[in-house]
């Protein structure tokens, strides 16, 4: 029905292209809201349904603010105030959902990737990304290009952060593009790959901490801010907030603290892991096998046996200072698939 009233509205001024800015972007932010809903588990219906009344109330408060004030005024003006609303919707679109790739380049890649027999989608559980890369699968289908998608939260750190419903997805998704790489090196079919991939996250969990923020780029500036003498454990890779702040202590602490946080949540007792401390791009090497040394001792100390480690920067975010640790639980058939040749450009072995 608003959509309707607007397209009517929009004639009857005649800037139909003008002034559509703003209520597509509504739409847009509307849809948004639905699919937060139905990832925090509404049903569909009801998410759609509460979604659409959220965004009826959004219209009514754009029509009263930006367009009820200004009949009178001449053309341009209610044409500035769309594009006003448009970039309001969009940028709390992108505070809230963050600023994911878009469905149509995601499709690009997937059309790159693809040699007839489908295309794995690896997400990171992150709303804006899980939203898009789902539009960007069935954008896929309707070319006849069979995908299928899990997605990745291995953060132990906290339960929903500002970008996702859930844990998010970090760097153990480094083992699951390894892993399902492996497996579709093989030729395996593609359901096959998928097992596989979703194995390794029931069995991979991450913990990460941070001593600096970064610069994003175009703003100039850091997109937190933390004391020279403060680290926050269980920050994100976006700078999403952690589980606290406290003062820096020794490698060994926390190294404690993180491995302590993962053990916590699945039971690695007597088996064999790969460890991945990953460094967050400001890190230096030396520094980061320090961490890994410590990591070793703790898990030797509880009877889990290090198969195989890796150490350096493998996910990062720009230039911050800071480190993540990765576990994964490994049967043979993951040593197998770990153990497999790779040669790109950020992952050798």
């Amino acid at each position: 029905m608003y959509a309707l009233v607007a397209v009517g509205y929009s004639m009857v001024y005649s800037i139909l292209y003008l002034i559509n800015f703003a209520h597509g972007d509504l739409f847009i932010f509307g849809t948004f809201l639905a699919f937060a809903f139905f990832n925090m588990g509404m049903p569909l219906v009801g998410a759609m349904i509460i979604g659409a009344i959220l965004c009826g109330i959004i219209a009514m408060g754009i029509e009263r603010v930006v367009y009820r004030p200004v009949r009178n005024a001449s053309r341009i003006v209610p044409m500035v105030g769309a594009l006003g609303a448009a970039l309001i919707l969009r940028t709390v679109a992108q505070v809230c959902w963050g600023a994911s790739p878009s469905p149509d380049r995601i499709l690009e890649g997937i059309k790159a990737a693809d040699s007839g027999s489908g295309v794995l989608l690896i997400v990171k559980n992150y709303s804006g990304d899980v939203m898009n890369f789902q539009m960007a699968a069935e954008l896929a289908e309707l070319e006849d290009i069979r995908t299928e998608q899990v997605i990745v939260k291995d953060d132990v750190a906290v339960a929903d952060s500002t970008f996702s419903t859930g844990r998010r997805g970090i760097a153990g998704t480094v083992f699951v593009h390894k892993i399902a790489g492996a497996a579709a090196e093989t030729g395996a079919p593609l359901e096959e790959i998928k097992r596989v991939a979703e194995k390794v996250i029931a069995n991979v969990r991450t913990m990460g901490m941070a001593m600096t923020p970064c610069i994003l780029p175009g703003v100039g500036k850091a997109g937190f801010t933390l004391a020279d003498d403060e680290v926050e454990i269980g920050m994100g890779i976006h700078g999403e907030p952690g589980i606290n702040r406290e003062k820096i202590s020794s490698a060994e602490d926390i190294a404690k603290k993180l491995t302590g946080k993962i053990l916590e949540d699945i039971d690695y007792s007597e088996s064999e892991v790969a460890v991945l401390v990953n460094g967050l791009g400001g890190t230096p090497l030396m520094e980061l096998y320090v961490m890994f040394n410590e990591v070793e001792k703790i898990l030797s100390s509880k009877g889990i046996q290090v198969y195989k480690s890796f150490v350096g920067n493998y996910m990062t975010s720009l230039e911050m200072a800071g480190c993540s640790i990765t576990l994964l639980k490994l049967d043979e058939e993951l040593k197998v698939l770990l153990d497999a040749p790779a040669d790109a450009p950020a992952f050798k072995c």
